[in-house]
């Protein structure tokens, strides 16, 4: 073939890597099945992990096709929610694009192409791409509450069913908030969070198919436990974080009507007033019935399906509101934060300049007479010191540290003061013995009757026991009364 096509060549797929969290279902092998089928570029690798409680000693029950058993790596997950485990499984990854699915999802069957693709189109600030989930509902009937609710999840943004993130835009993000313990609002945090680091979200156009799993009848008051998570999200996120993320609000204001009509009505029987108790209980009946009606008028209309929501309906309420408390009353943890990575050295002048930067830190230690240390890692209170340090003005001279001041000899008078009228100093036996090794210098004699300064009285000499006449006694200056001097060896020096 021969022309300007020729030499063209066709840009290289974007690498991925496919994360599938599981607690073991049965489904897992259908997914694994499907996405072996799709035609297109192979992902680099699979890693499933396996977040199973610890109890559980079995091995995972997985049948993995031919054609992905190079590439499939079981990862043991820490059975802390889907969250942890998808953190678990993007950091085993180094490709650039992380591509999740859920253990009971099928992909299509060009889901490989498509994905390639999307991943080709996006741009160098998308963050992440999501697929597009089909629910299959029954044909022959009405959908139960629990298909409704499972269809729900067609029309829900940025939900990880099938959800491609660029890798840089997880670590700038810090991945999934693992103190989301259920599937729920997780991937909605997590895209909250990348948006607003300055990426962008699009919606791709591969298929995957989300089929509706067997539940019993206490699914949904089971679900009542996201009420929970709702509250973290409002503290992470604010109050508008519903039209950010664009979640249904729900009927939790209903709900706390409901259950306060309930408990009003308890507390009135149990206090005797009939007529508010059957008032209360008639706002609490009314409440059900609406609510009851609302989830039985779109479905079959079965018996069984009736009575099940005919029951549900009146534990939900008080369900809903207990798990919103609980979220109410449960300490804010911050977000636990990811591992760094892992240290990279660089050039020899880089390390040798990185070592030198390190070595002129330094402590500043608040007691006066130690000296300065020169250490390699800084505690915080040393950097705090060293940051109010460098806000000095360079314009204003820095003295070097030279230690503490000297302490002043013991009996000594510093210049330029003079002691007054009556006051004598004393001088110690190291002040007399510093004076003779002077040289030329007189001595401790010669100290005390050394002349005094223009303007300034002289230094007298405190006479000591041994000079003193009989008795013990000396003089009081100015001609009083004497006072017998204190034999208890060498008198403190007086406060300056």
């Amino acid at each position: 073939m021969s022309g300007p096509r020729a030499g063209r060549r066709h840009p290289r797929p974007a690498a991925y890597a496919v994360v599938v969290p599981t607690l073991g279902r049965p489904s897992l092998t259908r997914t694994l099945q499907a996405l072996a089928a799709a035609t297109g570029p192979r992902p680099a690798r699979v890693v499933v992990v396996d977040d199973r409680p610890h109890a559980v000693t079995t091995p995972l029950d997985l049948t993995v096709p031919e054609p992905l058993r190079p590439l499939v790596t079981v990862v043991p997950g820490r059975a802390a929610g889907p969250a942890a485990a998808r953190n678990t499984g993007w950091r085993a990854c180094p490709e650039p694009w992380i591509v999740f699915l859920d253990d009971d999802v099928v992909p299509g069957p060009d889901w490989a192409d498509r994905l390639a693709a999307d991943l080709a189109a996006a741009g160098p600030r998308t963050g992440g791409v999501q697929g597009r989930i089909t629910v299959p509902l029954p044909t022959d009937r009405r959908p139960t509450d629990w298909e409704r609710n499972t269809a729900g999840l067609a029309t829900a943004r940025w939900i990880t069913a099938d959800m491609a993130y660029r890798r840089a835009a997880l670590e700038q993000a810090g991945g999934f908030d693992e103190r989301f313990r259920r599937a729920f609002r997780e991937d909605a945090d997590l895209a909250l969070r990348v948006r607003a680091a300055g990426w962008t979200l699009t919606e791709g156009s591969r298929r995957t198919t989300h089929p509706v799993r067997p539940a019993d009848r206490w699914v949904s008051v089971r679900a009542q436990a996201g009420n929970a998570d709702d509250v973290l999200m409002t503290r992470i996120h604010g109050r508008d974080w519903w039209h950010r993320a664009a979640a249904p609000r729900g009927r939790l204001p209903r709900h706390l009507a409901v259950t306060a009509a309930a408990t009003a009505a308890a507390g009135c029987a149990l206090a005797g007033r009939r007529r508010a108790a059957a008032l209360c209980a008639g706002l609490w009946l009314a409440g059900t019935g609406e609510f009851t009606l609302a989830r039985v008028r779109p479905g079959p209309r079965t018996r069984e399906e009736v009575v099940t929501l005919v029951v549900t309906s009146c534990a939900i309420p008080p369900v809903a509101v207990a798990h919103w408390v609980r979220g109410l009353l449960r300490p804010h943890r911050p977000q636990p934060r990811p591992a760094p990575p892992p240290h990279r050295p660089g050039p020899p002048a880089a390390a040798a300049d990185r070592r030198h930067a390190e070595q002129r830190l330094v402590r500043i230690c608040t007691d006066t007479r130690s000296q300065v240390k020169t250490i390699t890692a800084p505690r915080p209170a040393d950097r705090r010191a060293l940051a109010l340090r460098s806000r000095r003005p360079r314009s204003a001279p820095r003295r070097p540290f030279r230690g503490p001041p000297p302490a002043p000899r013991r009996g000594a008078v510093r210049p330029g003061r003079n002691p007054g009228p009556g006051r004598a100093v004393q001088r110690g036996p190291a002040a007399g013995a510093a004076d003779a090794r002077r040289p030329g210098g007189p001595g401790p004699a010669a100290a005390a009757r050394r002349p005094a300064r223009r303007g300034q009285q002289p230094v007298r000499r405190r006479p000591r026991a041994a000079e003193l006449p009989a008795g013990g006694r000396r003089p009081a200056p100015g001609g009083g009364p004497a006072r017998p001097v204190r034999r208890l060896g060498r008198l403190p020096a007086r406060p300056r």
